[in-house]
């Protein structure tokens, strides 16, 4: 069987310790100062970083890399295109809010991309869940109105990439002669992400790989199933991925070693402001995440925040979008993989802290273990 792995770039800086930010928290809440005597630094996203960590993701076989957006990431059109010629085959997953660019101008920039990448770029479409962030950018509409939007403009891009003028008009864009200059080869593929109501039908008309966040082996597979079903109605179908961190080690005692120091290092005060501002999100996935650690109280047991066998929703308490860790031994992250491998899940997208040393943790321990099991990886 064939999967594919991703890695993250840390556009919003990376740290030993479990820090805040990601999908929808201000950098700085739930990221704790250094400790005298320890290695627990920021590091900067600064280019030459993100520069080691892409060659590093590329050296150790991963497919590409996710690169987030939002108020506390660097831009990820940019630095993606900054770090092309720091790697030769990686992929670089770039996340973008439509609501927040021309679908035609969007179209333009893909395979402008695509061309001097050589065919190295995938979109990643985010929609927006934070009532906050969407006002910050000037987008006022409502949560089922986004959604309604992206559909609208997958179908401008797509129909911008034809070959021939394409005219739109509906109820949030009005284009006519939409085209590019040359079309991308190949035509990047589209991943997409959304749990409510709203955004299914717009992944089953319109996306190539839907995402999940890393929730339970069971809750997966019901979104698998219903996201299944839209798509058929469709007459498409889709590959399934899914976001999460790892913390894989030698052991399963070394690696839940490692996720209590990241644990121990967090300010009780830090959790409960990344807290409140998870709280107003309008992200049903951001609820289904805050779901799964809802029950927590501070008791410093790491591992009363393992929700099921090695998946463990420490993250989640300070970090916005993907909550989730593998935490275990190289093996035992192995059978994890295998068990959503099994529901289809064909690609998953990674990331720890520090990302540029849990990159070698996870190539050389995991991939390593799976291709030994006889996963093209």
């Amino acid at each position: 069987m064939s999967l594919k792995f991703h890695w993250f770039l840390p556009t919003t800086g990376d740290s030993r310790a479990l820090i805040g930010g990601g999908h929808s928290i201000p950098i700085g809440v739930g990221r704790p100062a250094a400790r005298p005597g320890t290695a627990e630094q920021v590091r900067p996203p600064d280019i030459d970083y993100l520069a080691q960590v892409a060659r590093s993701a590329e050296q150790l076989g991963f497919e590409g890399v996710l690169t987030p957006t939002g108020t506390w990431c660097e831009d990820a059109w940019l630095v993606t295109a900054a770090l092309l010629r720091e790697t030769t085959r990686l992929k670089y997953l770039v996340a973008f809010r439509p609501g927040f660019i021309s679908p035609t101008l969007a179209a333009q920039m893909a395979a402008t991309y695509q061309r001097i990448s050589g065919g190295r770029l995938l979109l990643n479409v985010v929609t927006g869940g934070e009532p906050a962030e969407q006002r910050r950018f000037g987008d006022h509409l409502e949560h089922a109105e986004r959604y309604a939007r992206t559909g609208e403009f997958l179908s401008i891009l797509r129909g911008a990439w034809g070959g021939e003028p394409f005219d739109f008009k509906g109820e949030h864009y009005h284009v006519e002669g939409a085209t590019t200059a040359r079309a991308p080869d190949p035509i990047p593929d589209i991943y997409f992400g959304g749990s409510s109501q709203a955004a299914g039908p717009v992944a089953a008309r319109h996306v190539d790989t839907y995402l999940t966040w890393g929730e339970p082996p069971g809750q997966v597979a019901e979104k698998i199933e219903w996201m299944r079903k839209l798509a058929a109605d469709e007459g498409r179908t889709l590959r399934f991925g899914i976001r999460l961190h790892t913390i894989s080690r030698d052991t399963s005692e070394a690696a839940w070693a490692e996720a209590g120091r990241l644990l121990a290092g967090v300010d009780p005060a830090h959790i409960a402001q990344a807290q409140q501002v998870l709280a107003a999100s309008e992200s049903v996935g951001q609820q289904r995440m805050r779901g799964l650690h809802e029950d927590f109280r501070a008791s410093g047991a790491v591992r009363d925040l393992e929700i099921y066998p090695n998946l463990w929703s420490g993250v989640g308490l300070v970090r916005g979008g993907a909550g989730t860790a593998l935490v275990g031994s190289h093996a035992e992250v192995a059978d994890r993989i295998q068990e959503y491998a099994a529901l289809g899940i064909e690609e998953f997208i990674l990331s720890g802290y520090p990302h540029l040393e849990e990159a070698y943790w996870f190539g050389e321990g995991v991939l390593s273990e799976l291709r030994r099991r006889d996963y093209a990886v």
